[in-house]
C-alpha cells in the first residue's frame, strides 16, 4: 500500500556510517545532535554499521545497537555507547547490556540477541553496502547523493550537510 496523498513528502535521508567503539564517532555526535535540533523530523538521519576490524567489540556493538532499534530506543542506545567509547574499549559486552539495562531496555533479550546473532545480517549488508559505496572509515555521511568522509577531518563537516539538507529541503513543495 502507498500512500499517494500529496501533503506528505518523504524527509530527505542523512545516511551515517558509523561505529560505536569508534572515538571519531563519538566527536561527531554534538554535529549529529545539532542536525537533529535543527532538523527535526525534516530530515531523517539513519544510522549504518561500519564495524571496524581494529576494534574488537565494534561488531557486537552494532548488534546491540540494532536490538536497542528492535525495543524502540535506537539512538539514545546508539549515542548512549557512544559516550562511553573508552569503558566500551576496556569492558566490551557486559558494557553493551549494562547500557540496555540503563536505558530501561530488557537487558536479557541483549544478552540472548548477542549470543543468537539475530541481527547480524543487518549490520552485515550494511558494511557490504558501505564498502559497495566507498566507505573506509568512520564516520561518513551520505546525504542527497554526497559521500562526505568525516574520518579524516570532521571540519566543517556539519555545515556541508545543512547545506545539502537545505538545497534538498528547498526543493520540495510545501507539505
Amino acid at each position: 500500500m502507498s500512500d499517494s496523498s500529496p501533503a506528505r513528502h518523504a524527509a530527505p535521508v542523512l545516511d551515517i556510517w558509523c561505529e560505536l567503539q569508534c572515538p571519531d564517532c563519538h566527536t561527531a555526535l554534538d554535529d549529529l545532535r545539532a542536525l537533529r535540533a535543527r532538523y527535526g523530523d525534516r530530515l531523517e538521519l539513519r544510522l549504518r554499521h561500519f564495524p571496524l576490524e581494529k576494534h574488537k567489540h565494534s561488531f557486537a556493538a552494532a548488534q546491540a545497537a540494532e536490538e536497542a532499534v528492535a525495543q524502540g530506543k535506537g539512538w539514545p542506545y546508539a549515542e548512549a555507547v557512544l559516550d562511553r567509547v573508552a569503558e566500551l574499549d576496556r569492558e566490551g559486552e557486559p558494557l553493551l547490556v549494562e547500557v540496555a539495562r540503563e536505558l530501561g531496555l530488557d537487558a536479557e533479550e541483549f544478552d540472548t540477541a548477542l549470543i543468537d546473532g539475530r541481527h547480524i545480517l543487518i549490520v552485515d549488508a550494511d558494511q557490504a553496502e558501505g564498502k559497495a559505496i566507498g566507505v573506509t572509515g568512520t564516520p561518513t555521511y551520505v546525504i542527497g547523493g554526497e559521500r562526505l568522509d568525516g574520518g579524516k577531518s570532521q571540519e566543517g563537516l556539519r555545515e556541508r550537510v545543512e547545506e545539502i539538507a537545505d538545497r534538498l529541503l528547498a526543493g520540495q513543495p510545501e507539505g
